[in-house]
């Protein structure tokens, strides 16, 4: 789905190097630090920034040079976005998102969330989870896998390595904006197993940030 990429802000490489391709139907789960580049690279797969260099696909479109193509074909979830009007209902906001995707007014009462409204191949999720109780996180794990199982692609960023190994069929570590590792899940096998495999693939500060921001999202 994407190959090699760089992206830049400032004098600093927010990714470098990054050499991923990730099949129809398939879960990839990005670990990483605060600042590993997770958000970034998301950014980058729904056009919200170009690369530097390098090439970037998208459901076969080239996202530098058919960007309309991309965003028709991608959906975004960030988790620090305010993605609703607080003075419209939930069904209006949806509706006000359907028309901004051009979905047809019939087929607008099927479509459950601003990130699915436009049904896309590609489905983008930056911490999912974070504010959500354990019961609605087995429910969105369900959710993307059943997305998933139907040809949708998704890219989760997670601090979770439970959430990782039971949503992700591949699994990319991200350590100061370059791929510092990558496994199959079933290579894995458990959350206890994907975090030695985690530390033992990154820089000993990258590590460190990484185990504080996951105690963090584990507080109630």
């Amino acid at each position: 789905m994407f190959g090699l990429l760089g992206e830049r802000r400032g004098t600093t490489a927010a990714l470098r190097d990054v050499t991923l391709a990730v099949e129809r139907g398939e879960v990839l789960a990005l670990l990483g630090a605060n600042g590993a580049g997770k958000t970034t690279l998301l950014k980058l797969i729904c056009t919200m920034l170009l690369p530097d260099s390098g090439t970037l696909r998208v459901a076969g479109f080239d996202a530098e040079r058919q960007p309309q193509q991309v965003t028709r074909r991608v959906g975004f979830a960030l988790a620090h976005e305010r993605s609703f009007y607080p003075r419209l209902t939930a069904r209006e906001n949806l509706n006000f998102y359907a028309v901004l995707e051009d979905v047809p007014r019939s087929q607008r009462p099927a479509r459950i969330a601003r990130a699915l409204v436009k049904q896309p191949a590609v489905l983008l999720l930056d911490e999912p989870t974070r504010s959500i109780d354990p019961e609605g996180s087995e429910q969105l794990w369900h959710s993307v896998r059943q997305l998933a199982a139907a040809g949708t692609t998704v890219v989760v960023a997670t601090h979770d390595f439970e959430e990782a190994v039971a949503i992700g069929d591949s699994i990319a570590v991200l350590d100061h904006g370059a791929l510092a590792a990558f496994t199959h899940t079933r290579a894995l096998g458990s959350a206890a197993a994907l975090r030695e495999f985690y530390f033992r693939n990154v820089r000993a500060e990258a590590a460190a940030e990484f185990a504080t921001v996951a105690r963090g999202a584990r507080l109630p």
